[in-house]
């Protein structure tokens, strides 16, 4: 690089330092302008990846009719939006087609902001989920923590944590659940990194269909008591119902009628081979058979089609900005030197050409253009380096 054109930045940068707040607003127009298609495309690229790898990941899903794309949002990718209950039986059905290998998942209800999902020790083994510390759930009341649970609400095992109502004027007297965490999985990078599983009798209490009474032979309090005889004591509704699971009280815990009458979200039906996918799905089709099953990926297709077809309008209005951007700053350089015919016409009058006009002004774009450049690549750097998490907030929130 010559003399000439070391003097040309160095004035350059001098008039750019000079003019802050023009020389931050050209600067911040290009950098989006650049930003903006090549975040959106690292997005969309990382939300194909996580939206398939679970998809395909999951062979078959078993819910109520309805919306499909509902139903595999909240129980592969644990969606507030819950879908048309089913029950138990539909997972027994699963089962005794001999077909596949069913895993019951019930996601309705959350603690601090994380689904709570109930489910069988089955799905651990189907996801090749591992404990990273812990042990796994084995009496009621437990739950164990994905990693990004545990890590943004500082938890351990033999810590607790306590369920959220689902609102907070609930007559029917549905208390909180305190769940004690027994484990904590390794970090997998998917949704479960951002759920607490539990087993399904344990979120059948939270919802209230699972309740303990105290020992209403040893109650002091004659409120309570209805009526006492030598072989049977009647208590009221004023007997308290645990919130809070513990070796002292597990035994009183008991539910009412037939379990396979219990609610659940879906069933994930893992068949042993491709014929035996067939038939199960065959199995559904029927006009009226109040149940679908459906292949995730099929859903999440359709919905990646309608996402890059949004992205296409999105690129064509940047594209238009963009035009429309290159234009203002094309009008503010030619402003600009309008402004600065007074400095231009002492230049020449020192003796430089109009190359060394046209030098220093090719130095003040190249100086922007170099910051915006470096701008945005830091910027694309953490974008990146959080796309799995920012694709996380913004999809499976």
């Amino acid at each position: 690089m010559g003399d000439g054109m070391v003097d040309s930045l160095y004035i350059a940068w001098k008039y750019l330092t000079y003019n802050k707040v023009k020389t931050g607003i050209l600067i911040a127009c290009i950098t989006l302008i650049a930003f903006l298609p090549m975040s959106l495309q690292v997005l969309l690229e990382e939300s194909e990846r996580q939206l398939l790898s679970r998809a395909v990941s999951t062979p078959l899903v078993v819910g109520a009719k309805g919306s499909a794309l509902d139903l595999v949002m909240n129980s592969i990718y644990f969606d507030e939006e819950v879908p048309e209950l089913i029950s138990m039986e539909d997972a027994r059905r699963v089962m005794d087609s001999g077909l596949a290998n069913p895993v019951p998942v019930y996601n309705r209800f959350r603690a601090r902001g994380f689904p709570v999902v109930g489910t069988s020790i089955d799905y651990f083994e189907f996801r090749g989920l591992k404990l990273a510390e812990g042990r796994m759930i084995a009496v009621l009341g437990e739950c164990v923590l994905g990693a990004e649970v545990a890590e943004r609400l500082g938890l351990n095992p033999d810590d607790n944590v306590v369920s959220s109502p689902e609102n907070l004027f609930d007559l029917a007297g549905i208390y909180p659940l305190n769940m004690k965490v027994v484990g904590v999985l390794e970090r997998t990078h998917t949704a479960d990194d951002s759920a607490l599983f539990a087993d399904l009798k344990t979120v059948w209490v939270i919802q209230g269909l699972g309740h303990g009474h105290d020992d209403v032979t040893t109650i002091r309090d004659t409120s309570i008591i209805i009526d006492r005889t030598d072989t049977d004591v009647t208590a009221n509704a004023k007997l308290l119902h645990f919130t809070e699971i513990t070796e002292v009280n597990l035994n009183s815990f008991h539910f009412h009628g037939d379990l396979a009458t219990y609610p659940i979200t879906a069933v994930i039906a893992s068949p042993h081979d491709a014929k035996s996918a067939t038939l199960l799905r065959g199995r559904y089709l029927t006009e009226e058979a109040t149940r679908q099953i459906i292949r995730p990926k099929d859903a999440i297709d359709g919905l990646l089609e309608n996402i890059f077809r949004i992205k296409n309008i999105i690129d064509a209005v940047i594209v238009i900005v963009g035009f429309a951007t290159v234009l203002a700053i094309v009008l503010v350089f030619a402003l600009s030197l309008r402004l600065r015919q007074q400095e231009i016409n002492t230049i020449f009058k020192i003796g430089c050409s109009r190359m060394t006009i046209a030098r220093l002004l090719g130095a003040e774009i190249a100086l922007i253009v170099v910051i915006s450049g470096v701008l945005c690549v830091a910027i694309m750097l953490v974008v990146n380096s959080y796309s799995n998490e920012l694709v996380r907030a913004m999809l499976f929130r």
